[in-house]
């Protein structure tokens, strides 16, 4: 629907031609993406397909051994990890310092090699959970530690992006361009893990309106970019552009109608055709457990 949208209203949706649609419909959009075309912001879309489809192949070829699978796959989480940051090294050393647009954004910040690895951590939790059921048990009674070092590694690493991921009159840091993609979402790993704990202070917590921004996200996502230049000119036109305390209000309110219009009327029926065609043990899962909060998509 989104994609279409761009592909016949290039100009309202996002200012500029859309990549081609064969590049959408392959989920290669990001690769050598220029930076400021419309419907750019697919580009993480993209490398997820690609994630997906790697994933389930890896999987069949550990299921395929006999033995030391688990050893297997932590030796993979490793040394992929550190081929990205070391991959990351090479391409901020070459492009780093450079106009951005030229090499840093198509090959580092959209490249898929760049960026897979940010995948890992929810790999090694659902690892962690299936294949070691022990240190999974002892983690989820230590909610709280999990919490405080998580929450201390995404403090320290946002810490780093707001002053050393972009630096004025230099470029993209070196820290944050290449161990710093990876740090970042081993730190929102161990913020997952804290969550997950059934006794643990984030499983108390009820956040008003989070469930409903959860589903909505994906469609958030799609949505928001559009959105938000469809309406800047409109804005300036009545002089809300100017008066800078209405103008982010206005915008973030139209986004999350878009995005809840999106899900209601296109996310919601076909997920709902889906569940009907090709049921899962996700579906059979959450029609069992009728104590917990229902599953986003059945919500």
């Amino acid at each position: 629907m989104v994609l279409m949208l761009y592909w016949l209203f290039p100009q309202v949706m996002g200012g500029r031609e859309p990549p081609p649609l064969w590049r959408f419909l392959t989920f290669t959009q990001n690769i050598a993406l220029t930076p400021g075309t419309a419907f750019s912001h697919a580009w993480s879309l993209c490398i997820e397909e690609q994630f997906y489809l790697v994933l389930p192949a890896a999987l069949m070829l550990g299921a395929a051994l006999k033995r030391h699978r688990r050893a297997l796959a932590w030796s993979l989480i490793g040394v992929l990890t550190l081929a990205a940051v070391v991959w990351r090294d090479h391409l901020w050393r070459l492009y780093g310092t450079q106009d951005p647009s030229l090499g840093y954004y198509p090959h580092l910040y959209y490249g898929s090699l760049a960026r897979l690895d940010e995948f890992l951590p929810g790999v090694a939790i659902a690892l962690l959970k299936h294949g070691h059921a022990d240190l999974w048990a002892a983690l989820m009674r230590r909610a709280r530690t999990l919490l405080a070092i998580g929450g201390a590694a995404s403090l320290g690493m946002l810490t780093l992006m707001l002053h050393g991921y972009y630096i004025d009159d230099y470029g993209y840091g070196h820290a944050m361009s290449s161990w710093g993609y990876s740090a970042l979402a081993w730190s929102f790993g161990l913020m997952v893990l804290a969550a997950l704990a059934p006794q643990g202070p984030m499983a108390r917590v009820q956040v008003p309106g989070a469930n409903a921004l959860a589903r909505w996200s994906y469609a958030l996502y799609l949505t928001h970019k559009p959105i938000a230049f469809a309406l800047v000119k409109p804005l300036a036109a009545i002089g809300l552009m100017r008066a800078s305390g209405w103008t982010v209000p206005v915008i973030a309110a139209a986004c999350l109608l878009g995005g809840w219009l999106l899900y209601r009327l296109v996310e919601r029926p076909f997920l709902a055709l889906r569940d009907r065609w090709i049921p899962s043990q996700f579906v059979d899962a959450a029609r069992a457990t009728t104590a917990g909060p229902r599953s986003p998509q059945h919500a």
